[in-house]
């Protein structure tokens, strides 16, 4: 039985709910639908912010638990800004019904992630998903030509913060939040960056991240773009690191990384030629080698 199970027994209950949200970013906020506030886990949980949520759909095996959470864009809590910029995008959710005389008296009922969150008419709606979200993704591995790893992860086992593959520096000039300008870049060659990533350090856009497009010098000048422009503004004077990209070719593991042993990419299996091929009196008829 729960701390809340002897509570349940009575038949006369001071039920509520209460929910936390804990982005990426490490910011945790507090919601609840008492009409005075909370305090449980370090956590302060607000009456007054504006969030409540739907029915709850639970079942047992590994279907997805999933609901929706409603609420009000407020500066004070949660803002259009901050959604539009991504900071909620897959943030962890836990709620749990709450005695409110006595807090200790709780029940976990649902943990997950925040899905799709849609805006309209200063609010918002968001999906919440259960933990078994995670397992609805392809298994196995695919026999490709490229490394099937992402560069740091623990296929890839590549650290990231060994020194000379990451650099933090002052945006010195940026348009539309995407493409970064530098007047001298001489600590790493061209397109050394490109494919990486860049997470904004400081400023408005603090904690978000992009993907890099492209990284090229234009004479002395160096230009780095996103493949997408981040969600918030970044101005000249804000601090911004660049992680090394990788084109998952192996021999970019090889010379760039030397991380050839964890390279999962097949570079030596035949072509398809080879499979439709009909014998021949004279050469070689094998498809030839994908190694780059």
């Amino acid at each position: 039985m729960t701390a809340l199970g002897p509570h349940l027994a009575t038949g006369l209950t001071t039920i509520c709910r209460a929910w936390a949200v804990t982005r990426r970013d490490g910011v945790t906020l507090g919601f609840t639908d008492h009409d005075r506030g909370l305090s449980f886990d370090g956590i302060a949980f607000r009456a007054d912010g504006g969030m409540t949520a739907r029915a709850m759909v639970q079942s047992t095996g590994l279907a997805v638990d999933n609901t929706e959470a409603l609420g009000i864009l407020s500066s004070p809590t949660i803002s259009e800004v901050d959604i539009a910029a991504g900071r909620y995008d897959g943030a962890e959710v836990r709620a749990w019904a709450v005695n409110w005389t006595d807090p200790d008296q709780r029940d976990l009922r649902f943990r997950g992630t925040i899905g799709e969150v849609r805006r309209a008419d200063g609010a918002f709606t968001a999906d919440l998903r259960g933990l078994t979200e995670a397992l609805n993704q392809p298994q196995g591995r695919a026999y490709l030509r490229s490394c099937s790893a992402i560069l740091g992860d623990a296929a890839c086992g590549f650290d990231l913060a060994t020194p000379g593959y990451s650099v933090d520096r002052i945006v010195e000039t940026v348009t539309e939040a995407r493409v970064f300008g530098f007047a001298d870049f001489a600590t790493h060659d061209p397109g050394w960056f490109a494919r990486g990533r860049v997470t904004v350090l400081t400023g408005l856009a603090q904690g978000l991240m992009g993907v890099v497009k492209g990284d090229r010098s234009t004479g002395s000048a160096r230009v780095i773009d996103l493949w997408q422009a981040l969600g918030a503004d970044i101005a000249p004077g804000d601090l911004v690191r660049f992680d090394a990209g990788c084109d998952k070719r192996m021999v970019t593991c090889r010379a760039k990384f030397a991380n050839i042993v964890n390279f999962r990419g097949f570079p030596d299996i035949p072509g398809e030629d080879w499979l439709l091929s009909s014998p021949l009196s004279a050469g070689s008829n094998d498809g030839g080698s994908l190694r780059s």
